[in-house]
């Protein structure tokens, strides 16, 4: 399984548009050589680099088996990220350049579950019907 972005490469600059500099709305994405048997996707966007630990920028489960998610759309049932909002929070570093990671699960199941899912949530329901999964980071750094 794959993940990319006609919007950014591997290890390349996120777009502002997609940041909070900008229209701070998800980009684009592809997901391609989805496993057999793949009955819906989650999505986490993460920043490892973040002062206080790992911040999460946006959490989608029960997404359709689809070949791309379009840039400002929701693919899915939203989680809650760590702005406390049920929505996709773009990269926003306080200084340095950040890492954000964008990792697709593909599941063996739908999950069925309520809105507002927690990261951690996500992680815990998910364990056992992962088929694969694909990553794929950017880069921002403000100013």
């Amino acid at each position: 399984m794959r993940l990319t972005s006609p919007e950014f490469k591997k290890n390349d600059v996120i777009p502002p548009k997609f940041t909070c500099d900008g229209e701070d709305v998800n980009p684009h994405l592809t997901i391609e050589d989805l496993p057999e048997g793949t009955q819906s996707l989650a999505l986490v966007v993460d920043d490892p680099d973040a002062p206080a630990g790992t911040w999460v920028h946006w959490v989608v489960y029960d997404i359709p088996p689809l070949s791309r998610i379009d840039a400002d759309s929701v693919p899915g049932t939203q989680g809650t990220n760590d702005f406390q909002k049920q929505d996709y929070g773009g990269p926003c570093p306080p200084s340095g350049t950040h890492h954000y990671c964008f990792t697709v699960y593909a599941l063996n199941e739908k999950l069925g579950l309520r809105e507002g899912l927690s990261k951690g949530d996500l992680e815990e329901a998910i364990q056992g019907h992962i088929l694969d999964k694909a990553e794929l980071v950017g880069l921002y750094t403000r100013g």
